[in-house]
C-alpha cells in the first residue's frame, strides 16, 4: 500500500488549502484514513479521520474549519483547510489503517505566513 500526499504550500493567514492523499489501492478498503500534522520541533498530532462507513471525526483545534472527505472513484482522501492560522504550519501526513496494519504517506508541507 502506498499513500501519496500532496497539495501543501504557502498560504496567508485566513486562507485555505486542500490536501490530497492518493492511495495505490481502493481507498474504501481501509478501516479508516486520517490526517496528522507535525509542526517543527513538535510531536505528530492527529487532525481528522474518516472511518469506513463515512463517519468523520476532528481534533478540537480544527473542528469547524477543516473538512475531511473521500472520493472512492479516485482512491483519494482530501483535507479542506479553511481559516488557516500560523499554528497550522506543519508537515501534514495521511495515514491509513487496514486490518492490523497502518500505512503512512510522505508529508506535504503547509506554511501559513504573511
Amino acid at each position: 500500500v502506498q499513500l501519496q500526499a500532496s497539495g501543501g504550500g504557502l498560504v496567508q493567514p485566513g486562507g485555505s488549502l486542500r490536501l490530497s492523499c492518493a492511495a495505490s489501492g481502493s481507498i474504501l478498503s481501509f478501516k479508516a484514513v486520517a490526517w496528522y500534522r507535525q509542526a517543527p520541533g513538535k510531536q505528530r498530532d492527529w487532525v481528522a479521520r474518516i472511518i469506513g462507513g463515512g463517519t468523520t471525526e476532528y481534533a478540537a483545534s480544527v473542528k469547524g474549519r477543516f473538512t475531511i472527505s473521500r472520493n472512492g472513484a479516485k482512491n483519494s482522501v482530501y483535507l479542506q483547510m479553511n481559516s488557516l492560522s500560523p499554528e497550522g504550519t506543519a508537515a501534514y501526513f495521511c495515514n491509513a489503517a487496514k486490518g492490523s496494519s497502518t500505512y503512512w504517506g510522505q508529508g506535504t508541507l503547509v506554511t501559513v505566513s504573511s
